[in-house]
């Protein structure tokens, strides 16, 4: 589980460029994009007992990287472990239909359209490494939505060892870098700036063989 010397620099570096830096305000909703990693149901009912909103969406089918973990869909299995950890049932909406991050905003949106339940403002909780992608696809699928995103507060060692696969790690923030360059052209999500050492060091991982989770 230990991140080798040889990629350290290079996997910081992408670590850090998808870490918004954005300071937790009050919002109107939290939404919990659905993965593979139940930290975000964790953090995201942390944020409701801290008072950062009055309501909780949990948003997510499957994967097929979740399946197997969350057999009845990743924001049920969200929902049900904010409520072991104290989240009334009454403040978690659930979204079980998205598929991409993109459907999990539109979906959130209009779920709660459906439920006369008027935001201006939200907290978007994911992984650390999906942060820009979040934002980036949110500002597209919901442009006047004001946006925070957040993730637990690990470093990337601790994140690591949360997980448990160090390649799959590396794998994923090199995948959704590839996200953050080529979905603007796609009509997927708002262009980011990519900084010359970010794309560098995407470049390195990818000879490196980091692979699996780039769009062929």
């Amino acid at each position: 589980m230990l991140l080798p010397d040889a990629y350290r620099a290079d996997v910081e570096t992408l670590w850090d460029y998808h870490d918004m830096h954005h300071a937790i305000r009050l919002s109107d909703v939290g939404i919990g994009l659905g993965s593979h990693d139940l930290g975000v149901a964790t953090f995201t009912a942390e944020l409701y007992q801290r008072g950062m909103f009055p309501r909780i969406v949990f948003t997510g089918a499957n994967a097929p990287t979740t399946i197997e973990r969350f057999p009845r869909g990743e924001a049920v299995h969200y929902r049900e472990h904010a409520l072991q950890l104290g989240v009334p049932a009454k403040a978690v909406l659930v979204e079980p239909n998205a598929t991409n991050t993109g459907q999990n905003i539109e979906f959130t949106r209009k779920l709660l359209t459906d439920h006369g339940i008027e935001v201006r403002s939200a907290i978007l909780v994911s992984r650390p490494y999906q942060q820009r992608r979040a934002y980036s696809t949110a500002k597209k699928v919901w442009p006047e939505l004001e946006i925070i995103c957040a993730s637990r507060p690990l470093s990337l060692d601790e994140y690591i060892a949360s997980i448990g696969d160090v390649t799959r790690v590396i794998s994923m923030l090199v995948g959704d870098t590839q996200r953050i360059m080529i979905y603007p052209e796609r009509g997927f999500a708002i262009p980011q700036e990519i900084p010359p050492e970010v794309e560098a060091a995407y470049e390195r991982l990818v000879e490196a063989g980091f692979t699996s989770r780039l769009i062929r």
